[in-house]
């Protein structure tokens, strides 16, 4: 599956905070997502059979609202021939806030990702799940709990946790018995604790090496048993110097899963903050060392993206959305890569005082 865009997912993210930002003032909402590939005209002819329905609406003014909010997407609807590639989401109804005033608005988005899901709904809020779904990050990340008698692997992409394998290590139960039983005893048990922390990371390695997009790996489990598997399982260099974060956990299998991923929250979010700080201090440092390769000032930049000569777009959230969006056009003519930041860190305060709005320069422009 493709991955948005910058521009891409500060459009959706708009759109979806500003969809989210009405409510009806009655059930006269309507949300209709259309799959990719499903029949068009079959959504149409569900629609036409739901505004005959709404006739048996009782308040007068819900009726014509919802009515005419059918009748505005199925017009919609017939500037279509064919579905688009990635499905169609289209929302409409009566979104002023007074009482007795009509202001029915329509939306009609191509989604950027192939829509999966067949909705229609009429409700007081518009349904914004799989919209939103598609704003998660596109990250992969590996996932391991380890424990003494099980483990579980599995894999974080985007917001979606999926169990790989469960496997269990057969090391019994402690002994009751005293003397030299019991040291005998306990030295079976760590050999096969140290057996069994190999075989996951064998099966680690049989799963993640080869993956690539492997943004980092989380990994969960009872004290001391994570910190012995990082000692003692020989994990290759290769993954164990993707390992982000290491947090205490009981449980396993894919509950124990979602309660690791939910507890690294915050290790996920840094990694974003991170990607941020990268290209602005690539920028302020080329910025004071090679000028001549540096752009900023809409202007200038502009100017710059008509010539061809920028590699890298660096465009602040806080900039009109009409603008980001024109500029990602002239970006997307060029072959130039977007990155988004935020104001939430020193740098982007920064990058922000300049006038949000910059560029790293594949060649030296001469005015």
């Amino acid at each position: 599956m493709a991955k948005l865009s910058e521009t891409q997912k500060f459009e959706l993210e708009g759109l979806v905070e500003e969809l989210e930002g009405y409510k009806g003032r009655h059930t006269e909402l309507i949300t209709v997502y259309v799959p990719a590939g499903f029949n068009i005209n079959q959504v149409s002819k569900q629609l036409e059979d739901e505004k005959g329905t709404a006739t048996n609406i009782k308040s007068n003014a819900t009726r014509k609202n919802v009515i005419n909010a059918l009748e505005k997407v199925i017009r919609k609807l017939k500037e279509y021939k064919r579905t688009p590639a990635n499905g169609l989401a289209i929302f409409s109804g009566n979104v002023s806030s007074v009482e007795g005033k009509e202001d029915l608005q329509i939306w009609a988005i191509e989604p950027p990702k192939k829509m999966k899901v067949r909705i229609y709904r009429c409700d007081q809020t518009f349904v914004m799940e799989p919209l939103s779904e598609m704003l998660a990050s596109d990250e992969v990340y590996a996932l391991l709990i380890i424990e003494r008698n099980e483990a579980s692997i599995g894999i974080l992409d985007g917001k979606h946790v999926r169990l790989l394998q469960n496997m269990t290590s057969g090391i019994p139960g402690k002994t009751r018995a005293g003397g030299q039983s019991s040291q005998r005893f306990h030295r079976i048990r760590e050999s096969m604790a140290k057996e069994f922390f190999k075989r996951v990371a064998e099966h680690m390695k049989n799963e993640f090496f080869e993956m690539k997009d492997i943004k980092g790996i989380l990994i969960g489990g009872p004290i001391p048993t994570k910190e012995e598997f990082l000692e003692q399982s020989q994990l290759v260099t290769e993954l164990k110097n993707k390992v982000l974060a290491v947090k205490d956990l009981g449980g396993t299998g894919l509950p124990g899963l979602i309660d690791l991923v939910n507890l690294c929250e915050d290790v996920l979010a840094e990694q974003e903050v991170t990607k941020q700080k990268r290209i602005l201090d690539e920028f302020f440092e080329r910025l004071a060392k090679d000028p001549d390769k540096v752009t900023y000032g809409e202007a200038e930049v502009v100017d710059r993206l008509n010539r061809g000569a920028v590699d890298k777009l660096i465009l602040s959230k806080t900039l009109d959305k009409k603008k980001i969006k024109d500029l990602g056009k002239l970006a997307k003519g060029s072959s130039t890569t977007i990155h988004m930041v935020t104001n939430e860190t020193p740098e982007g305060v920064q990058f922000d005082n300049l006038g949000g709005v910059g560029g790293l320069l594949r060649f030296m422009v001469v005015d």
